[in-house]
């Protein structure tokens, strides 16, 4: 497989206290990776580097689409909004909807921030809420829905504009083992069942053996990676932070999206 997204050296500290210390990284396209550790080891702002939320202080990450390679971390803050906007889906642990809206509101509002009109929007997201399981619930409120349903229209959200990769940050958190088994169905399901990429960041053991790949961190470092190939784990431990150099290609600014050329 070819990476879709990689990183190098990425550095990330907060006052006094260093999240990243020199994680290099690759994430293939079409895998589900679990990132996992301690409290404080640095997962979290590893999944808001790669997904372009917070730049890195030092290193870089490349995301390869078909229309080129991007560096993530270079972009302005309205380049980066763009891309999260039409490039990647997010499912967060509490879901992050709008409690004002309904379901199929909510998982279809990426798609108006797009410019697509309601009618179709809507459309379009009513399939994916079918295709989860939620056909008939679309006009209720969050309020009005289980927490698993909600996640699933989390999940219905990130994926309804077709994103390149799908972020997760402690999806199922909240959730008992039974919901929480539910939606990693319906996480996995929408996204390496269907040829696209998932990175989860997790404290569940439980998903994590959901993921073809987990890498743990400590103190800011990728301290192990274990991969699953034709149903036996391999385990690499690092032997330190690596060093790569940033691949010199652009994305076209002209050229469609990933997504409208699916279209």
């Amino acid at each position: 497989m070819a990476a879709i997204l990689e990183a190098s050296v990425l550095t990330k500290s907060y006052g006094e206290t260093h999240a990243l210390a020199g994680v290099t990284l690759d994430v293939q396209a079409g895998e589900a990776l679990a990132i996992m550790g301690a409290s404080g080891s640095g997962k979290s702002t590893l999944l808001h580097v790669l997904a372009g939320i917070l730049p890195p202080d030092s290193g870089w990450v490349a995301l390869h689409t078909p229309h080129g390679t991007v560096s993530v971390g270079e972009l302005n803050d309205a380049a980066r909004s763009a891309l999260r906007r039409d490039t990647f889906g997010f499912v967060f642990q509490q879901g992050l909807l709008i409690p004002e809206l309904t379901a199929i509101e909510n998982a279809a509002l990426p798609l108006m921030l797009r410019g697509v009109p309601r009618p179709e929007a809507e459309q379009r997201a009513a399939g994916w809420l079918a295709a989860l399981g939620l056909a008939g619930l679309e006009q209720r409120r969050i309020g009005q829905l289980s927490g698993g349903q909600a996640q699933r229209v989390a999940v219905a959200r990130a994926q309804v504009i077709e994103p390149l990769v799908v972020f997760a940050d402690e999806p199922t958190g909240a959730l008992d083992s039974t919901t929480s088994a539910e939606v990693m169905d319906a996480l996995i399901s929408s996204t390496t069942g269907r040829g696209r990429t998932l990175v989860v960041v997790t404290h569940d053991e439980g998903v994590a053996a959901r993921c073809t790949r987990v890498v743990r961190l400590r103190d800011g470092l990728v301290v192990e990676t274990r991969s699953k190939v034709a149903g036996m784990d391999y385990i690499q431990t690092p032997a330190g932070p690596g060093a790569g150099t940033m691949p010199q290609y652009a994305a076209d600014p002209a050229a469609p999206t990933p997504q409208e050329q699916q279209r």
